[in-house]
């Protein structure tokens, strides 16, 4: 059976701190374009893939999480935007567009296909299945709506704003009529908050030495929901600007995931004070909205309703640096690789 190459991007070994070019590394094997016989994988060809933070803590080595480590030597995994070349599952068929759990290489053959998703529409960008559409999409909708329960009037607060979730979190809220405050490391971010997204007001969180006094600046009468994507300092500042009865919808902490020290959370005692619900979240017990979701933001997506920013890179070869750059705040919106354009 002919056998193509097969460029893939390597996970070196367990790392502590921030992750380098050295972690990773792109090798060539050769794989079949074939599925084997009997089986039910999937044979695919990747298209686009994600760079999400997530994938920081799957760098270290644990058997506490809900998703597994990288196993040294291994390909990465991540989320991804593919063509079906051949299928031995009956719910798939060559041709089909799919996203989910796919590997950092050119052609992947999946075998855990719970993951995988048939894309329904193709009249918007197949990258969005990274993004709006994908992953990010679902956790801004579950994250918001479910664990956030919003209503129109309330004063919302998005940390890491313009990333791949943040940014929707911050227009889904705008849309429900509630006064919405963002948080980012740079100007153009902020920038980006305002003029594009819509965002009431936000700030460069780099800029701000006191941020209690920060957030009391921005709301004097205090926060009902705050959409916690970095943990640490600011979730500690929050605690002590949340409202009678707010909640708190823990998505990420991006700001621990390369410590070696995590840092403590102080202010836990208005939880109590202030009857705070402060509950985390992970997307996989969502996945069953999938279909709500689409319904909602399809519509809104191409009536310009809510719009969507990604970063991108060309070639495989670009992605550890893509990945990397995600904690030091280099990307500007989603962050995708493009491996190929079908």
């Amino acid at each position: 059976m002919a056998e193509v190459s097969n460029k893939q991007v390597i996970f070196k070994d367990y790392i502590s701190g921030f992750p380098t070019d050295a972690d990773m590394y792109i090798t060539t094997s050769t794989i079949s374009l074939k599925v084997p016989e009997g089986s039910k994988a999937v044979l695919v060809k990747n298209l686009y893939l994600s760079c999400d933070p997530y994938m920081r803590p799957r760098m270290t080595y644990t058997t506490d999480s809900y998703v597994d480590s990288f196993k040294p030597g291994s390909v990465i995994e991540g989320y991804g935007v593919a063509k079906v070349l051949d299928s031995g599952h009956p719910n798939f068929s060559k041709g089909d567009l799919v996203w989910g759990f796919t590997s950092w290489e050119e052609y992947s053959l999946i075998t855990s296909t719970e993951m995988l998703i048939k894309i329904p529409t193709t009249d918007v960008p197949l990258s969005y299945y990274t993004g709006i559409l994908g992953m990010p999409g679902l956790t801004a909708y579950a994250g918001f709506y479910e664990i956030c329960t919003p209503k129109k009037g309330e004063y919302v607060y998005v940390s890491a704003a313009s990333g791949a979730v943040g940014q929707l979190v911050g227009q889904f809220a705008k849309l429900l009529g509630c006064y919405v405050v963002g948080s980012a490391g740079s100007k153009e971010k902020v920038d980006l908050l305002k003029n594009k997204f819509g965002f009431d007001e936000a700030f460069n969180y780099k800029e701000e030495t006191d941020l209690v006094a920060c957030l009391k600046r921005y709301f004097p009468e205090g926060i009902d929901i705050y959409f916690d994507n970095v943990g640490g300092k600011m979730l500690d500042a929050v605690l002590l600007n949340m409202r009678v009865h707010g909640r708190i919808a823990a998505c990420g902490m991006i700001s621990q995931y390369n410590l070696d020290k995590l840092e403590g959370v102080c202010n836990l005692i208005n939880i109590i004070i202030k009857q705070v619900r402060l509950q985390g979240f992970v997307i996989l017990s969502y996945y069953h909205l999938y279909p709500k979701y689409l319904e909602m933001a399809l519509p809104h997506i191409k009536e310009g309703k809510i719009v969507y920013v990604e970063d991108t890179v060309e070639g495989l070869e670009s992605a550890p640096q893509a990945l990397i750059g995600l904690f030091s705040g280099r990307n500007v919106g989603k962050q995708v690789v493009v491996v190929a354009r079908e």
